[in-house]
């Protein structure tokens, strides 16, 4: 019997560590499972990042300049949002992320020069929270405080107590020392005279004042300025230039325009200008003269049954030129729409290439800044480009008798190689013809 009792007992203690060991043992398997389960989230996270390069611009842009960075290392992205702006001699390219993730390298520094295809910036793409560190932060705080203590009296407890103060600390000073010896030492101190600073004996010369500030600044021009300027002289140095100028009686457009703005405003969600006048004028009189919407192409005049109308826009970057596309089909309003959604694309930096790309005409309107007169510079290879200028009231005659009337100056630059002087006067005279009896541009006469 006893001897049972004894294989018993023996058979449960061996039973018990059996299971102790099974409990370990799946601990340390727990225990394994996470560290693979973390080397395997990194493991794929560094096998998810992605490097961006400097995207495909244009056919005739290889490189351009790094101007800003909108993200940095550790910034949260989300798809298509932009990180980098990238300046060229034509257009701002926005470099966004391809997915949502977050920043981990950035591969060029502010004002590099790029080119197409280089590595740009590194990042690890996945879902970005933010909320979370905030939320935890929150909850933080709230457990330092007693909810059952009034708020004026709630203590954060997360800090440490302030340490208690030593006897030393204690010890209160004695007052009589204070008023007697230590004022005493102070008067005393104080009563004697400061020593006198050495004069030394040789004094700078007195440096002459000059009115006015002598400060100067240099900037680095843009790739944009850069190839404004350049083709600025290009047309100088290429085109046999020459500018004709006329006035234009505006009595009739302006009357045209009062009376029927506020209508084209409520119907068409536009306002009528005189852009839209002259671009229609020149359209017309382009057909009669081809010459002025010609170009020279090595030793070939390319005449067009189209125009596209390049319309110069100032932005603060530059000045660059939107084309209005078949400008020849299209009426007042159509034409109005399109300038004024160019116009904004261009304010807005938001122009592509495709928006300035090819162009037959200019039309340059100096006039909205005050300008009186100007000769406007051929926008290669174009053979002429149209100057409007400001309206001003002048004394003219009109049927033996003498009138104020508003005038504009109108000029006519030209490139001599493709038109003659007979050919561009009559040009700029059709468009004047037009501009003072709108009324023809409807029969075309």
């Amino acid at each position: 019997m006893l001897s049972r009792r004894l294989i018993l007992i023996a058979r449960g203690r061996a039973l018990a560590a059996s299971r102790a060991d099974a409990a370990a043992m799946s601990k340390g398997w727990k225990v394994a499972s996470s560290y693979s389960q973390r080397a395997k989230f990194h493991s794929t996270n560094l096998l998810k990042a992605e490097t961006v390069k400097v995207p495909q611009m244009a056919e005739s842009i290889s490189e351009g300049t790094l101007k800003s960075w909108l993200k940095q290392p550790g910034d949260p992205v989300q798809a298509d949002e932009e990180v980098a702006t990238i300046e060229t001699d034509k257009i701002d390219v926005s470099v966004n992320a391809p997915a949502a993730g977050r920043i981990t390298e950035l591969l060029a520094s502010e004002e590099d020069t790029v080119s197409v295809g280089q590595d740009l910036f590194r990042f690890e793409p996945g879902a970005v929270e933010d909320a979370a560190p905030k939320e935890q932060k929150s909850e933080e705080v709230k457990e330092t405080q007693d909810p059952s203590e009034p708020k004026d009296q709630q203590v954060d407890k997360s800090t440490p107590p302030p340490p208690a103060p030593t006897p030393e600390q204690i010890r209160k000073p004695d007052p009589a020392g204070v008023q007697g010896g230590t004022a005493k030492k102070e008067v005393k101190e104080t009563s004697k005279p400061a020593p006198a600073p050495k004069e030394s004996k040789e004094q700078p010369a007195p440096t002459p004042r000059v009115p006015g500030s002598r400060n100067e600044t240099r900037v680095k021009m843009s790739r944009m300025r850069l190839r404004i300027a350049e083709r600025l002289k290009e047309s100088q140095n290429a085109a046999a230039s020459l500018t004709t100028f006329n006035e234009i009686d505006m009595s009739s457009i302006i009357d045209f325009r009062k009376k029927y703005k506020d209508a084209v405003l409520k119907e068409h969600d536009v306002k009528l200008g005189f852009m839209s006048a002259f671009a229609k004028a020149s359209c017309l009189a382009l057909k009669e003269i081809p010459a002025a919407n010609a170009s020279i192409e090595g030793d070939e005049i390319v005449y067009r049954d189209y125009v596209d109308l390049s319309v110069a826009v100032a932005t603060p970057k530059g000045l660059v030129t939107p084309v209005v596309r078949n400008a020849e089909t299209m009426n007042f309003v159509e034409i109005e729409k399109e300038i004024a959604a160019l116009g904004k694309k261009a304010r807005d930096g938001k122009l592509t290439l495709e928006d300035m790309a090819g162009g037959t005409f200019t039309i340059s309107n100096g006039g909205v800044f005050g300008s009186l007169y100007g000769t406007p510079i051929i926008n290669l290879p174009q053979a002429a480009v149209l100057g409007m200028h400001s309206i001003r009231e002048r004394p003219v005659v009109v049927d033996g008798q003498i009138v104020i009337r508003p005038i504009m100056v109108v000029a006519l630059t030209y490139d001599h190689r493709l038109l003659d002087g007979r050919e561009a006067v009559t040009f700029l005279v059709k468009v004047r013809d037009y501009l003072e009896d709108p009324r023809k541009m409807l029969l075309s006469v």
